[in-house]
């Protein structure tokens, strides 16, 4: 009989509970990282990251064996980094997603197949650093049958799961799963039991690099009871009509202790397009940690206005914004790369 992590009483807290570390992930050569000054720029912002995020709490950094050294160099001696063979370097997908309860730390390792086994993505390494950094951190896994990343959830720590129809029902992901199956096993890991469905994530979201919808770019938990989401203001930009849709079905849902939903709109920044196309450049994909929320900026007049936003939002933690364009260029931020491990 197969003993499943709620059942063990353990649960996913919320990202705003205590956090004992950070884990993320160091760019390696790959098809995202495909020439030299591209993985220097994308080194260069992802140490940003972990420095800012090193200022509230401890950072383990996993690297490739050879990369171990060099990665080490750029961070700085306040910085852990772990040898670990990867692909890529996303840490909020590929790692584990991290429970507490049940008598100590425990970890879900989710099936990961390069975001719906896209032809360009490799992940035959990167499908094992769940296990690692499970183990590195001491915690109990629990293996589930499901496609999925740690980008596709976001939790209230009270019950409630929020995730897009276009990721867990992907059929690169989970062919043939139905609605009712996804909500049993993600229930059944995370220690939810509401799941709150938005139909898609943003646009730009769906191109070759992108995660077909991950939902900590369109909207996230703040607090219990209240979420924070995207909100484009342009009607020239397609995420336009999206935005509105998902403010509209969040505005329209309860959580899983029968609250409405209070939705804090974030204002989109007002640059539209990148290189001739559009940008999913969102304020919701912020990372929280101990007594710091780290912001994604990008060099535009609704960074400031998003900072004032979140500091009203947490009022006990400082605001520190990073630029993330860098890191959106290739297909995420700065809450795409960074993994919390609570503290038990």
């Amino acid at each position: 009989m197969t003993v499943l992590p709620a059942a063990d009483g353990f649960r996913m807290p919320a990202e705003w509970a205590p956090h004992a570390r950070t884990w993320m992930a160091w760019p390696s050569p790959s098809v995202t990282f495909d020439s030299a000054d591209d993985l220097a720029a994308s080194r260069a912002a992802w140490g940003a990251v972990a420095r800012a995020v090193r200022r509230f709490e401890p950072v383990t950094v996993a690297a490739a064996p050879g990369d171990a050294a060099g990665a080490r160099a750029l961070l700085g001696a306040d910085i852990d980094v772990a040898e670990i063979p990867l692909n890529d370097a996303w840490m909020r997908d590929m790692g584990p997603t991290f429970l507490v309860g049940g008598g100590g730390l425990a970890a879900a390792d989710w099936v990961f197949n390069g975001w719906g086994a896209q032809d360009w993505a490799r992940w035959d390494l990167d499908g094992e650093v769940a296990g690692h950094v499970a183990a590195l951190a001491g915690a109990r896994v629990y293996s589930s049958k499901l496609v999925n990343e740690g980008g596709g959830i976001h939790v209230d720590g009270e019950g409630t799961v929020l995730l897009t129809e276009t990721v867990q029902l992907d059929p690169g992901r989970n062919p043939g799963w139905t609605r009712e199956e996804v909500e049993e096993e993600l229930h059944a890991h995370l220690g939810t039991s509401k799941a709150i469905w938005l139909p898609r994530g943003l646009t730009a979201d769906y191109g070759r690099f992108g995660t077909r919808g991950h939902v900590d770019i369109v909207a996230a938990f703040a607090r219990p009871g209240v979420v924070v989401a995207h909100s484009q203001q342009d009607p020239a930009h397609p995420d336009f009509e999206v935005s509105r849709e998902v403010i509209g079905r969040l505005r329209a849902s309860t959580d899983a202790r029968g609250r409405a939903l209070e939705v804090v709109e974030l204002p989109a920044p007002t640059v539209l397009e990148a290189d001739g196309e559009w940008v999913d450049y969102s304020y919701v994909n912020h990372y929280l940690c101990n007594g710091g929320v780290v912001l994604c900026a990008f060099d535009d007049p609704a960074d400031e206005r998003n900072a004032e936003i979140f500091a009203k939002l947490f009022p006990e933690r400082e605001v520190v914004l990073v630029d993330a364009r860098e890191i959106f260029a290739h297909g995420g931020g700065i809450h795409c790369i960074t993994q919390q491990q609570p503290l038990v």
